[in-house]
């Protein structure tokens, strides 16, 4: 009871809390019921080419406003097919105007992502965490940003996972900001490029291999996760030989 006897308020229960998870598996499944997938390929690019490059040249403020919002929408509902879409980027766009469009659309998108995580997810987790999470949490925070530019970097970290779990482990949202729009430039430039090299592959009446080619890609963005980590190690290293100095003295 407060001081002056009325009852303290009930805190919101569980699954209402949740409400951001049920409007993104909405989104998710209407994607798919929908068929929005099927559209995510190189042959709708191929087949589409004169339409969409018609409509860019005839609209351009509203083709990129309405490409920003696609990929911010396809980041926040987790939709396959990000690869896809920052291609295609590169293909109506070219190089220098895929790219800061891709990063504003995956940054929104990713924002959103974000917040939606920490207000359900990471507040119910955080709130039943064990010791095991509050420790994770603790190191986390204190090389926050090396930690989150290696999920960026380091290919076996899905997006969706690089999105979320800096929520739930309670970064702040400037950091998360600086090193999702940062971090995702190499991944947004290399595809970007692929995507403005389309025309001329299509021309010849070729296939481009995305597959060997990302492939290709995965020794250097494995090289830069070691290196965004490298600050987490170095710290972790010698506050080690300095409490063992100290203590020994």
């Amino acid at each position: 009871m407060t001081p002056n006897n009325t009852p303290a308020p009930k805190p919101t229960p569980l699954a209402i809390r949740l409400w951001p998870l049920y409007v993104i598996g909405a989104g998710l499944l209407a994607s798919w019921a929908f068929g929005l997938f099927d559209y995510f390929s190189l042959e709708t690019l191929r087949t589409q080419q004169d339409a969409l490059r018609g409509f860019v040249s005839e609209h351009l403020v509203l083709a990129v406003g309405a490409y920003v919002l696609i990929y911010a929408a396809a980041t926040l509902f987790m939709i396959p097919g990000a690869l896809w879409i920052t291609i295609a980027g590169g293909f109506l766009f070219g190089l220098y105007g895929g790219t800061p469009a891709t990063v504003a659309g995956a940054t929104l998108g990713a924002s959103l992502l974000f917040f939606a995580a920490r207000t359900s997810v990471g507040a119910a987790l955080r709130e039943r965490a064990g010791p095991f999470v509050k420790k994770m949490e603790r190191g986390f925070q204190e090389d926050a940003l090396s930690y989150m530019f290696a999920l960026r970097f380091l290919p076996i970290v899905p997006f969706p996972v690089a999105n979320i779990a800096p929520a739930v482990l309670g970064a702040k949202y400037r950091d998360y900001a600086i090193t999702t729009a940062l971090g995702i430039i190499p991944g947004v430039i290399a595809y970007t490029w692929i995507g403005a090299g389309l025309g001329a592959t299509f021309a010849a009446g070729e296939d481009p291999n995305i597959a060997n080619i990302a492939r290709n890609l995965v020794p250097a963005f494995a090289a830069l996760g070691v290196v965004s980590l490298i600050p987490v190690a170095y710290k972790k290293l010698f506050s080690k030989k300095a409490a063992k100095l100290e203590s020994a003295s």
